[in-house]
């Protein structure tokens, strides 16, 4: 089981904000930077995780983001399943679908396989997620700086 890159970029930017202090909310930019991916991408990512209730994003001076206390008590399973939504592993409706459809017993396990890769995540926390080493690595994360030709 692979999870999308998006999925990736959100369950990275939920532990960034999980050890953030709430006195200094960080921006959208500054996770981006601090995880090193794009700043357009981590926006999208920013968007739906606010969409979920999961980030609080404050506007003006004094303003960034926040993990809600939903955020905090998410089930990294839940996060997962919600942000990669209905999609099975394998496309067998797909353009050509598979001629074996009808009669395959592989979807049906891939099925349960991916299932249990959910429920193997269901008891994580993202607050757990954060417990030493990775919270305090989280906090050295900066902008990387700009290399030189």
């Amino acid at each position: 089981m692979r999870l999308t890159k998006f999925t990736d970029l959100a369950l990275r930017a939920v532990m960034r904000l999980a050890v953030t202090a709430p006195e200094e909310p960080v921006t959208t930019r500054e996770v981006a930077e601090s995880m090193d991916v794009p700043y357009a991408h981590m926006a999208k990512v920013v968007t739906r995780l606010q969409h979920l209730g999961v980030v609080e994003a404050r506007r003006g001076r004094g303003g960034g983001l926040a993990l809600t206390e939903l955020g905090h008590r998410s089930s990294v399973g839940w996060l997962a399943r919600t942000l990669e939504g209905e999609e099975e592993v394998v496309a067998c409706e797909g353009d050509p679908p598979c001629p074996l459809r009808t009669a395959c017993r592989l979807r049906g396990a891939l099925r349960e396989a991916q299932e249990a890769f959910y429920r193997a995540l269901d008891p994580l926390t993202v607050a757990e997620l954060v417990e030493s080493p990775t919270g305090p690595l989280l906090l050295t994360l900066g902008p990387r700086p700009v290399r030189s030709p």
